[in-house]
């Protein structure tokens, strides 16, 4: 049997079920607005921490610390061990573990014969590293442009940049991303230049069914502590050469003798560039962590593109044909006319606010002064004429291509991809919530 209700209260049951729909209708705008214009954020529940330290690994690492064998020269123990399945890995005939990616580089430029006064064109959207291990050779980086659509070397700006001198090309897979090897290489074995990946950041990156790092001469890995497999420090030369990866292992081991590179029975040139057994026990016992987070950072990216590029004004990074990233950093373009004019750096500001951290990569480092110092300086005005070093200089202007991609791409960290999917939809929603917005927000800008 129903109960009679009075009027009044039904009069104050209806005007608290207004009043909660009125808080609801609230709720609900300040979600819809930016956090920067006073809206409540996308993402609140931050994002996964880097790196990540698992116990079971502790065993094997004490291992080597109680043995008192923590560096090895020949490639056995943990060393060797490592080296073995990485190259397998990769699909490698052969790796040689080194002290760093920049060690790597340095090996690996100097056996495919880099010397004072050489040139080597490389890709200017990189880390600085890749600079620096040309010019530690005492040889001139020239700069091929970046191609907007991929953030990688474009092949079609490499031969204008070869010259007498040019003695290898060093196509960087920038942020996990395959550059175009084919005609790459098919540039480099017309004009006889060796070919050196650098692969810093492209663990397990693929073109074409073939590994990143297994597709020149050479090619070369970071272990550095924010990459997808760290040891603090740590790097690789992988190749399918015997004799190349031979000359690698003796130059990073202080020159000594190593298969069939014998030299005169004696020490060759050569440095020590050695990993330690415990980075490289760390490193081994990764290798399955690597496999499992690359496939869950593709997923994730894969979501990821497939939403944003719906959204106007945003461009995800095209791949070439039958290629799979990796993604150490997950990028776009961002053209901030399609966003009212919204300036870059409020675009990433908006987006900081919704919990999203990101930033704008890397920018134009050829105008900071780094290489002004090197052509200025006394050697390498004895190694090349003034009028080279001029032209060189004057150059840097013509990288139009890569000047447009320092200016609008927008990156977000490789943790971000280790995320719940409902965070990679987080993601979406906060820059559709900017763009929906980004009048307002360039008012403010």
């Amino acid at each position: 049997m129903g109960q009679s209700i009075s009027r009044r209260a039904f009069v104050a049951g209806t005007a608290a079920t207004a009043a909660a729909g009125l808080a609801v209708t609230r709720y609900s705008c300040a979600a819809d607005r930016p956090a920067l214009l006073g809206g409540t954020p996308v993402h609140t529940g931050g994002w996964p921490a880097w790196p990540q330290w698992s116990q079971s690994w502790e065993p094997e690492i004490l291992k080597v610390f109680r043995s008192g064998v923590w560096c090895g020269t020949g490639g056995s123990g943990e060393v060797g061990d490592f080296e073995a399945a990485y190259a397998k890995l990769l699909g490698a005939k052969r790796c040689v573990a080194t002290a760093s990616g920049s060690t790597a580089l340095m090996t690996s430029m100097y056996v495919m014969g880099v010397d004072a006064g050489d040139e080597v064109i490389t890709s200017p959207f990189t880390f600085i590293a890749t600079y620096q291990t040309i010019m530690v050779h005492k040889a001139l980086p020239v700069f091929a442009d970046t191609d907007p659509a991929t953030l990688t070397m474009d092949p079609t700006s490499i031969e204008s940049r070869i010259t007498e001198r040019t003695r290898a090309i060093v196509p960087v897979h920038i942020y996990g991303l395959p550059c175009d090897m084919d005609p790459i290489n098919a540039i480099a074995k017309k004009h006889k230049l060796a070919v050196v990946e650098d692969a810093c950041q492209a663990w397990l990156g693929e073109y074409k069914g073939r590994k990143c790092g297994t597709l020149g001469d050479l090619g070369c890995f970071s272990f550095q502590n924010s990459k997808h497999i760290p040891a603090g420090e740590g790097g690789a030369v992988t190749g399918n050469s015997d004799e190349l990866l031979d000359r690698c292992h003796a130059y990073h081991n202080c020159g000594r003798p190593f298969g069939t590179f014998q030299g005169r029975g004696c020490f060759s040139r050569g440095t020590n560039y050695r990993m330690m057994h415990y980075a490289a026990a760390l490193l081994r016992q990764e290798i399955d962590r690597l496999v499992t987070d690359t496939k869950r950072r593709q997923e994730n990216a894969d979501h990821l593109t497939a939403g944003l590029k719906e959204i106007p004004g945003i461009q995800p990074v095209r791949l070439p044909e039958n290629s799979r990233a990796v993604w150490h950093l997950y990028a776009f373009r961002y053209d901030k006319e399609q966003f009212h004019g919204l300036p870059r750096h409020k675009f990433i500001q908006a987006l900081g606010a919704e919990g999203i951290p990101c930033g704008g990569g890397y920018h134009e480092q050829y105008n900071d002064g780094l290489l002004d110092e090197a052509i200025n300086s006394r050697g390498f005005k004895r190694l090349f004429p003034a009028a080279r070093l001029k032209a060189y200089r004057d150059s840097f202007r013509e990288l139009k291509g890569n000047e447009q991609v320092c200016e609008t791409t927008v990156g977000m960290f490789q943790t971000l991809l280790l995320a719940d999917r409902s965070d990679m939809d987080h993601i979406i929603e906060a820059v559709r919530k900017i763009h929906a917005h980004s009048a307002e927000l360039a008012k403010k800008a």
